[in-house]
Formats: C-alpha cells, structure tokens, sequence
C-alpha cells in the first residue's frame, strides 16, 4: 500500500534520480531551455529544503518505504502588496512520478495529499506551471480539475 508522507533526508537519493527524470522530460520537450541530464537542486541543498517549512515536500513511498514520486510545494503570500489580495496560496513546484510507477495513481495520492495539507495550513488555493512542451503532465492536471490561472507566452529570435 503506498503513502504519501514529509520527505526526510533519507530519500534524497531517490529524489535525486526523480529530479533527473524531470529534467528529461523538459530537456526533450525544449533543449533550447533545458540542459540534461541534470537536478534542479544538490543533495546539500535538499538536505536544507527537507526541513523548511516554507517549502514542504512530500514524497509518495510503497510498502518498502522506497520513493515513487514526489511534490515540492512553496508557501506564497503577496501581504500588503497594492495589487494583489493577501491570500495565501499553496504554489507546486514540481511533481514526478517515477517512470516505472506512471498509472498507479501515485500522482494523484500525492496532489490529493497536497491539497489537503493546503486546506489545513489556511491556504486559499493551489498553483503550478506546466510547460506545454509536457502534454502528458498537462493531461494529468487537467484531469484532476486544474483550470488554467494564466498563460506565459514567448517570441524566439
């Protein structure tokens, strides 16, 4: 049975292979944006982030306790700005499910989890950007009823 649980330093290995796998799809997608193979972030600094609080992640294991996928989060909230409400918003910046475990709804337990912990943590919302060069992701979080926030667009020279 698999759960979804706070990532512990333990699991940075495994999280280390997911964040390649991540930075695959991106790099196939758009090599003119993304190196690869490579990790958004080292062993040491994930080290650092597993135990933030502004930035929780959460790690999908089975009955192994091995990683299956992952979700990084990041606490946002705009106090005091002169446009923007003072809502707090819990911004995803990053999802994976290993590449072997894809269809076992792994992804969807840990969204689920995250949103959960959202509601109890008093945020107003949810949010994560998804590169259109990832159909499949965007399948997935359209799936899951995601509706689109807003739309970055570019122009290359």
């Amino acid at each position: 049975m698999n759960l979804v649980r706070r990532a512990e330093e333990k699991d940075i290995p495994r999280i280390l292979e997911l964040l390649v796998q991540v930075c695959m799809v991106h790099h196939n997608g758009r090599p003119d944006l993304f190196q690869g193979p490579a990790t958004k972030y080292t062993a040491e600094e994930l080290a650092v982030l597993v135990h933030d609080e502004e930035r929780p992640i959460f790690v999908c294991v089975d009955e192994n306790d091995r990683v299956l996928g992952h979700g990084f989060c990041i606490f946002q909230q705009h106090i005091g700005d002169h446009v923007l409400t003072d809502i707090k918003t819990l911004y995803i910046d990053d999802i994976c499910v290993d590449e072997q475990a894809r269809g076992q709804k792994v992804g969807t337990m840990i969204y689920d989890h995250i949103l959960a912990f959202a509601r109890c943590s008093g945020c107003y919302n949810v949010t994560l950007n998804v590169w259109t060069c990832n159909p499949g992701a965007m399948k997935f979080y359209e799936g899951l009823g995601l509706k689109p926030q807003k739309v970055g667009m570019e122009t290359i020279l």
